[in-house]
């Protein structure tokens, strides 16, 4: 060929070149391969895509949350640490050195019971500021005015702000008068919000504000009362930086070693809300991946279907010389690229997710939202979107390798029972061990893992055992004279049907759902009043040990057929384990909590009412010898405790170390009086104590001796805090129903990818 003829030969464009230089030879064909559209492809797309959008919107979701609470972690705890001490206040060298640190500002929380002139009473959260509260954030009341203005004193009468439900409660308007204890308030205007709101705690009752001034007025500050101190301090120099916090922290700890108060800083506002968050999170991260792992059968019917449709097409390449490893790896490659594209429109939807939610429902959260872009949370969903695709498509891609070009040309009238190689099964269990390491990798509750992957294969084994029995029911099911009905039986029995495909897919959704209904069902049974046995209808806190004859006394008469325990009642915090401060304690999720600030601590000569001694031995009556403690069996446990070992308890400024003398088995279900610790009398004597009292009747009291009730005991006894235990009982179902609701729109994604 001369020059002038090859000048006219067409000469391919630099893409053209580019492309084969660049792009191995499985890609290039998958994509020419593509360019007729994805048939066949939706039910594939879908179930990836519903999966990873769920484990992403879930993940940024949960991280959304803890980025809220972590940039406005200053406002949300009222300053940059707080001291937080219960049934006493700072002692002067305390306070001396925090005021030199920076700005402090006291705060104290109590139950107290608000009375109208009607005589109706209602159970308030009060808050008792001082005059530089708040250190950060604005308090909103309406109408608008300033906080202190709104508490002053004016003609000997406090001011008082409140949530609108105490207005609800006691059919108040603003400018109406109450009793709080022995003084007077007016109510001046409604709590629209209140920027430490989640570091306050969640109530039983309405927000109240007053002034100390007005709380000591009140004469419920009596000793032994259960009020919590929090004094708030923002740092000098502000905004102060993390390590100064640290140092801060570090050196109020040295500074003052039995001081026995719980430390909060603005990067640990609410441990018990974060550890929640982090199990929650976790359990619908699992829900989604179940989504996924359901989904997973639609994949491999999927794929299924795509290698029948390319039959002439592999035997095409199959007769030019490809070989069976050569074409499996095509159309894993075109696979891989059509669950890429499911996998980013799953990882949009759910990095979209928290910016719906926060547009939406935003102001319906008692904290900040910081919705943005979480790489973390949007990898671990792609990983999943992928490990899943490759297990549940290996098996039947592996087909491909070993089937004949005479098989292929014959696909409509012969189908391949060949087994997968080993190969390919390898791959399979490589992939499926890879996801078992993710969800114990990313899990924060390893047990919680391994319970849920030995529960998904139970539950695979066992659904593909029911599909073979009802495979093998078919099969052996005489002839129906009907045809429709006998096509329909033989359809479930043929070979290539598609009987184990729904059985396992429906099975594992349904099962799912299930079992969150079950456990549901289970949750508000527990707290339903119409269905416990045995709860008392009354708890009364704040009962002072001199009056506690008397206020029997008033019960019994008003209830004589009612059952009234009556207990002493502390509060202490655990500074130590065997000498080792709880710090360096790593104590099982579930005895965590009890670590974790102050706690109800009595004594008892007897084992008290609902507990069993389950190993060691309870104290002799009127025993004076060492201090000794009873403590729950569980919690020992997950504390790492056994008879004789020591446990240090800080009671109002003092440390009290006693000898772990029995373990108990205590019934939580009764939902009565009970005490992880319990001492021996001599172990706090001399120590101020109010009593905790509980009031319980077969069948429970009707509503109007519920009310008649209230109201007589809050104007006999204006101490004493009144819980009915129904309304705590129903806050606390509200509450598992909302949780309950977000539970089943993420099952509802794996029912969904199911059908």
């Amino acid at each position: 060929m001369d020059r002038s003829t090859s000048s006219h030969l067409p000469r391919p464009s630099w893409r053209h070149a580019l492309t084969r230089l660049s792009l191995p030879l499985a890609l290039r064909i998958a994509l020419r391969d593509f360019r007729g559209g994805l048939r066949g492809f939706g039910i594939f797309l879908a179930c990836i895509a519903l999966g990873v959008a769920a484990i992403v919107g879930v993940s940024s979701l949960s991280s959304t949350l803890k980025d809220g609470l972590a940039r406005q972690g200053r406002t949300i705890l009222g300053g940059d640490v707080t001291f937080n001490l219960f049934s006493r206040t700072l002692e002067p060298a305390e306070k001396d050195f925090l005021e030199g640190q920076g700005r402090l500002a006291t705060v104290a929380l109590m139950r107290a019971m608000a009375r109208s002139e009607a005589g109706e009473a209602a159970l308030v959260e009060l808050k008792a500021v001082n005059g530089t509260y708040p250190l950060a954030g604005e308090v909103r009341l309406d109408p608008t005015m300033a906080l202190a203005d709104a508490l002053a004193e004016r003609d000997g009468v406090y001011g008082l702000v409140a949530d609108a439900g105490l207005f609800e409660r006691l059919n108040l308007k603003t400018g109406a008068r109450v009793m709080i204890g022995a003084a007077h308030f007016e109510l001046r205007a409604t709590l629209i919000d209140e920027p430490d709101r989640l570091a306050s705690g969640i109530g039983f009752g309405p927000r109240v504000f007053i002034t100390q001034e007005a709380l000591r007025a009140t004469s419920l500050l009596q000793p032994g009362a259960i009020v919590r101190w929090a004094n708030r301090v923002a740092l000098k120099g502000e905004p102060a930086s993390d390590e100064e916090v640290a140092a801060f922290v570090d050196k109020a700890k040295t500074r003052f070693p039995e001081a026995g108060w719980e430390i909060r800083t603005r990067e640990n506002i609410s441990p018990l809300f974060s550890r929640n968050l982090e199990r929650f999170t976790e359990f619908l991260t699992l829900i989604g991946l179940t989504s996924l792992i359901v989904g997973g059968v639609g994949v491999a019917n999927a794929v299924t279907g795509f290698v029948e449709r390319k039959r002439p097409t592999i035997a095409i390449l199959k007769s030019l010389g490809a070989s069976g490893p050569r074409v499996f790896g095509l159309m894993l490659t075109q696979t891989l690229l059509v669950a890429s594209a499911g996998i980013v429109a799953g990882a949009l939807i759910g990095s979209a997710l928290p910016f719906l939610i926060t547009a939406s429902f935003g102001g319906l959260f008692p904290f900040p939202l910081a919705p943005g872009l979480y790489p973390v949370a949007i990898a671990k969903g792609v990983l999943y979107g992928y490990l899943i695709a490759l297990a549940f498509s290996a098996g039947p891609l592996g087909r491909v390798h070993d089937m004949p070009v005479q098989a292929l040309f014959r696909g409509a009238i012969e189908s391949s029972t060949r087994s997968v190689r080993p190969r390919y099964r390898i791959l399979t269990f490589a992939a499926t061990v890879c996801i078992l390491a993710s969800v114990l990798g990313f899990a924060k509750d390893p047990m919680l893992a391994l319970i849920y992957m030995a529960a998904t294969v139970a539950a695979y084994f066992l659904l593909r055992a029911a599909a073979f029995l009802i495979v093998l029911g078919a099969r052996k099911a005489p002839h129906a004279k009907n045809v429709a009905l006998r096509l329909a039986i033989g359809n479930i029995h043929r070979p290539g049907a598609l009987t184990p495909s729904v059985v396992l897919s429906l099975g594992l959704g349904l099962a799912l759902l299930v079992a969150l209904t079950l456990i549901e069902a289970n949750i508000r049974a527990e707290l339903d009043p119409v269905t416990t046995h045995a709860i008392p209808s009354f708890f009364f806190v704040d009962v002072q040990n001199a009056d506690a004859e008397r206020f029997a006394s008033f019960l019994k008469r008003r209830a004589p057929d009612a059952d009234i325990e009556l207990v002493p009642m502390l509060r202490g915090r655990i500074v130590r384990l065997n000498d080792q401060p709880v710090e360096a304690v790593h104590a099982k999720p579930n005895a965590a909590w009890v670590l974790e600030g102050d706690r109800g601590i009595t004594f008892s000569d007897f084992v008290p009412q609902g507990s069993e001694v389950t190993s060691g031995d309870w104290w002799p009556k009127d025993y004076q010898g060492p201090p000794l403690v009873s403590i729950d069996g569980e919690i020992a446990d997950g504390l790492g405790l056994s008879i004789g070992d020591t446990v240090t308890v800080n009671v109002l400024g003092r440390e009290l170390t006693a000898k772990l003398a029995n373990r108990r088995k205590l019934n939580w279900g009764r939902l009565g009086i009970n005490f992880v610790l319990v001492f021996s009398p001599n172990s706090l004597a001399g120590a101020p104590y109010t009593n905790l009292a509980t009031l319980s009747t077969e069948g429970g009291l009707n509503p109007a001796r519920e009310a008649a009730l209230v109201r007589e005991t809050a104007r006999e006894f204006p101490a004493v805090s009144i819980i009915r235990v129904k309304e705590a009982l129903d806050a606390a179902s509200a509450l598992a129903g909302q949780l309950a609701l977000a539970v089943r729109g993420a099952a509802s994604v794996a029912i969904l990818a199911a059908i």
